[in-house]
């Protein structure tokens, strides 16, 4: 029908062109981001999925630096154990050297300045090894190598309860290192081969402190009559510190190790979330240009039909000469 109030094909040539520079218009913001869904509007469900992964993976990076703090922080207190294991096993030396018979008084002296000295040495790395200005292997507050309270040694491994890891991106995802117990032996063990051990508090110290040097009792190798028995009782003291802090070494090692297969599977799944991701919101380059071509040639060809759509209004003129 000829009409000069409605043009039917120049509305339908609108409408196709306004469709087609809608869909050009997202084809060349696809383009221009690189993601597919630029707002919810390009695929609602699509956006809902990729937001959980996205935060997922989040939570995962995160998972997975706590994980490496983690491991450092248990190999800072297995590096202050191997050396208290190289204290006692000098210690344990001089115990040796100090229960044979042939050592004479002034050389039962000598080997006492070093025990004490190395005793003295052993509390230090007790009560001051830290991570990230945490205590490790005492209370937060430096007065006791053995299980204290909870809430009183955040981060130490001496806690009782022990310290809960966050190894993953969900609540439940947590590790707990539990040392406390094999913590309080191994105190109870460095306590027994010398009173001037200062990992049990500052009252052990100020007892030592006030004890005369070679006393029979009180310093465990000492330059009396009794020093070769007590020397020689030693020996077994310092044995069994030895086994303690390997027992510790041992657990500390284990849950290394199982820290590590933790990383190792927070990788694998934070790589594999990460690639679901893409294939989500990435866009096809090869799918969009040739999307935004086509409706590039749409457009000129309606912008061409519209214009001779106008035209028709020209031939009811015609009708009326």
């Amino acid at each position: 029908m000829l009409s000069l109030h409605t043009n039917s094909a120049a509305l339908s040539a609108e409408n196709a062109i306004s469709q087609t520079q809608m869909s050009l218009s997202t084809s060349q913001t696809r383009l221009s981001t690189g993601l597919r869904i630029n707002s919810s509007a390009d695929d609602a469900a699509g956006l809902q999925i990729a937001t959980r992964l996205k935060a997922q993976t989040s939570g995962m990076a995160v998972a997975m630096r706590n994980t490496q703090n983690s491991i450092s922080m248990m190999q800072t207190a297995d590096g202050a154990l191997s050396e208290t294991s190289n204290i006692l096993s000098r210690m344990k030396d001089l115990a040796t050297q100090a229960a044979d018979g042939s050592a004479s008084a002034d050389d039962q002296t000598a080997m006492q300045s070093e025990y004490d000295s190395l005793s003295k040495q052993l509390g230090n790395i007790m009560s001051n090894t830290t991570f990230g200005g945490t205590k490790l292997l005492s209370g937060a507050d430096g007065t006791s190598a053995t299980a204290p309270a909870a809430g009183t040694s955040i981060g130490s491994f001496a806690a009782s309860g022990g310290i809960t890891f966050q190894i993953g991106s969900s609540s439940s995802e947590t590790m707990n290192v539990d040392l406390s117990s094999q913590m309080g032996s191994l105190d109870s063990a460095l306590s027994a081969t010398s009173i001037l051990y200062n990992g049990g508090g500052a009252t052990e110290v100020a007892a030592a402190a006030a004890l005369t040097p070679g006393t029979a009792g009180t310093e465990l190798i000492g330059n009396n009559s009794s020093g070769v028995a007590n020397a020689n009782a030693q020996i077994d003291n310092l044995s069994k510190a030895i086994d303690a802090v390997s027992t510790v070494r041992s657990s500390l090692g284990a849950n290394e190790n199982s820290l590590d297969h933790v990383y190792n599977n927070l990788q694998n799944i934070s790589t594999n979330t990460q690639a679901a991701t893409g294939r989500l919101e990435d866009t096809d380059f090869a799918a969009e240009s040739s999307n935004m071509t086509s409706n590039q040639m749409l457009l000129q060809a309606g912008t061409a039909m519209l214009k001779q759509s106008n035209s028709i209004s020209s031939l009811v003129i015609s009708l009326l000469q």
